[in-house]
């Protein structure tokens, strides 16, 4: 465990208490967090994740600009919290599953001495692709994908080392449940 393990973990609690009270601070939180595991996932081997890392970085600025209304939104009003249109469910679910094939491919066969657990960090790469696309909409299924992603990064982070991002990510997943019940009451549709 090192120092920016425990700062990107401190910065993770507060990120996940904003995100279950669909904070304001949420995003800022998220761009600081997501820095912060950039260099934790490169430094340990975990490439797709640092990757998704990057990506999570550039969906904080447009997550920002979504909940506040400036992009999506006529009114310029900010988004509430609703649930997904079911005519996005099937292609949530094959955009997840061809990222999936393609990450776990991409780390097996193009970095196989460096990639430690290249299955695992497809997946769940490829899961929170989908999840933050959902969370920039406000959309509380994306509480359910998280429930399925968090249990898959504790056993990276662990088996890498990482514990204390592992201890995160078992508050990651208490706050999912408790995510799922609160958003799900405040969904407007």
């Amino acid at each position: 465990m090192n120092i920016v393990e425990i700062i990107g973990a401190v910065i993770g609690l507060a990120y996940i208490v904003s995100e279950y009270r669909a904070d304001r601070w949420f995003w800022p939180l998220s761009l600081v967090m997501s820095a912060f595991y950039i260099a934790i996932d490169f430094t340990s081997g975990i490439y797709a994740n640092g990757a998704i890392c990057c990506y999570n970085f550039v969906m904080s600025i447009y997550g920002i600009l979504v909940w506040h209304g400036i992009l999506g939104r006529r009114d310029k009003e900010e988004r509430p919290v609703c649930s997904c249109p079911a005519r996005y469910v099937p292609w949530l679910i094959v955009v997840s599953a061809v990222l999936s094939v393609a990450l776990w491919a991409v780390l097996k066969y193009l970095l196989p001495d460096e990639s430690q657990y290249p299955l695992i960090d497809g997946i769940s790469s490829a899961l929170t692709i989908v999840a933050m696309w959902m969370l920039s909409h406000k959309y509380w299924q994306q509480w359910i994908v998280w429930l399925i992603v968090e249990p898959m990064m504790i056993a990276i982070f662990w088996l890498t080392g990482n514990y204390a991002s592992a201890a995160l990510y078992v508050v990651f997943e208490i706050f999912c449940v408790l995510g799922i019940i609160r958003w799900k009451k405040e969904s407007v549709s």
